[in-house]
C-alpha cells in the first residue's frame, strides 16, 4: 500500500453504471486526550474496526450492491486543539503505508467497496510538516487516490511548499482523478466544498463523482457548505457523496456541534439522500452513471460543463496572487504563522483596493 501521492488506477476494467454510494455519518472519537502514543494508535485501531462493523451492517440493510463508502473528516483522530504542529505530527498522523491505512484496506476488501475518508498523514519527503489528506482505496485494499488538501486556516498544504511539491508529484499529484470500475473520482476535503476552483479542476481532469469527506456544522437553515455542495455539483455536473461527522466525542466543544446532514447530490443538483442528525446510514442513495454521462454529451443550455470559456478567466488568476506559495520552503510551520500570513494578505488586498 505504498502508493504516492497523486497515483491513480488506470486498469482497464468494467463500468458498473449503476450502484449504491452511501456516505456514512459517524461520530469521531477524538485522541486530542490521550498522551500515550500506543494508546492513540490502539484507538486508531478501534475506531477502523468500528466503522468497518457499520460498514457491514450498512451493506446489508441498503444493498449488496453499495460499491462506494465515504467517511468523514477527522473520523480516525479528530482535529488539533492546541496541539503544535510537530506535536500533532507526533501524535495523530499516519504513514502513507502504515498499519492504519493497511486496516483500512482490509475493510475495503472485506466489503468489496471503494473507500474514502480524510486523515492526517506523513510525507517523507517533506519530514518537518504533515499533510491532511483524502484518500480513496478499492475493493483490492490498494490506495488509487491522495489527494492533499490545499486550502487550510491552520495546518500546512502542498501550496506552502508549492516549488518541492511540483518537482515531486506534478500537477497530476496535485489535482488527482482517479479513473476506476465506478467511474472517475475526485475528492473535495472539508471546507474546500467552498472554494470553486478545486471542484473545477477536477472536473477538468474528467472528475463525475466528488467525495467529500467533511466535519461541519449540521443545521436546520442553509448553511455555507450545504450550498457550495449544492453548487459544486450543479456547475460540474457531478454527483457529490458528502460525509459529515455525527458529532465529536472525547473533546470540551460540545459534541453534537458538527452533526448531521450528510447527502448525496446528483449531478443536477438534486439532493437525492440526506441524514439527520446521530451515527446514521440515511445518506444512501443510487449513483446512474449513465444518466451523468448522457447529459454530459446532450447538448444544450443545461449543459453548463461544455459552455465553460476559460480563456476570459486566465488572465485575471495569472495577474493576481492573493495567498503566497512556498511560505513553508524556508520556513518552520507554526499555527502563529498562518495567522500572520492572512493579516498580511489581507493587508496587501486592502493597499490594492481589492477589499476595503
Amino acid at each position: 500500500m505504498a502508493t504516492t501521492a497523486g497515483e491513480t488506477n488506470q486498469t482497464d476494467q468494467t463500468t458498473i453504471l449503476s450502484y449504491r454510494a452511501l456516505a456514512l455519518q459517524v461520530t469521531c472519537d477524538a485522541i486530542n486526550q490521550i498522551s500515550d502514543h500506543a494508546e492513540v494508535r490502539e484507538r486508531m485501531m478501534a475506531t477502523i474496526e468500528r466503522v468497518s462493523q457499520q460498514i457491514k451492517a450498512s451493506i446489508n440493510f441498503i444493498g449488496k450492491d453499495t460499491k462506494l463508502v465515504v467517511l468523514p473528516e477527522y473520523f480516525l483522530t479528530g482535529f488539533p486543539m492546541g496541539e503544535s504542529i510537530e506535536e500533532w505530527k507526533n501524535k495523530a498522523c499516519i504513514e502513507m503505508d502504515g498499519t492504519e491505512y493497511a486496516a483500512l484496506g482490509k475493510v475495503a476488501q472485506q466489503h468489496d467497496i471503494f473507500l474514502s475518508g480524510n486523515v492526517y498523514e506523513l510525507d517523507p519527503h517533506f519530514p518537518e510538516i504533515y499533510f491532511q489528506t483524502s484518500f480513496v482505496i478499492d475493493p483490492s485494499g490498494e490506495v488509487v487516490l491522495r489527494y492533499r488538501r490545499l486550502n487550510s486556516m491552520f495546518a500546512p498544504t502542498p501550496h506552502d511548499v508549492w516549488d518541492k511539491y511540483l518537482d515531486i508529484y506534478g500537477i497530476d499529484g496535485v489535482f488527482p482523478v482517479a479513473k476506476t470500475a465506478i467511474g472517475n473520482i475526485g475528492v473535495v476535503a472539508s471546507e474546500e466544498i467552498l472554494y470553486p476552483e478545486v471542484a473545477r479542476s477536477m472536473a477538468l481532469k474528467g472528475a463525475e463523482i466528488l467525495l467529500h469527506s467533511s466535519s461541519e456544522v449540521g443545521s436546520p437553515q442553509l448553511t455555507q457548505k450545504h450550498i457550495g455542495r449544492l453548487a459544486r455539483s450543479i456547475e460540474n455536473m457531478a454527483y457529490v457523496v458528502s460525509a459529515n461527522s455525527a458529532g465529536m466525542a472525547n473533546i470540551p466543544i460540545p459534541m453534537a456541534s458538527t452533526d448531521g446532514s450528510s447527502a448525496i447530490i446528483d449531478y443536477r443538483g438534486l439532493i437525492l439522500a440526506e441524514a439527520g442528525t446521530g451515527e446514521s446510514m440515511v445518506a444512501n442513495a443510487e449513483i446512474d452513471l449513465a444518466a451523468l454521462r448522457r447529459a454530459r454529451q446532450r447538448p444544450g443550455m443545461g449543459n453548463i460543463l461544455s459552455r465553460q470559456r476559460l480563456e476570459l478567466y486566465a488572465p485575471i488568476y495569472n495577474d493576481v496572487s492573493v495567498y503566497p506559495a512556498n511560505s513553508l520552503l524556508e520556513k518552520k510551520a507554526e499555527r502563529s504563522h498562518f495567522v500572520q500570513t492572512q493579516i498580511d494578505v489581507i493587508e496587501n488586498l486592502t493597499k490594492r483596493s481589492v477589499i476595503k
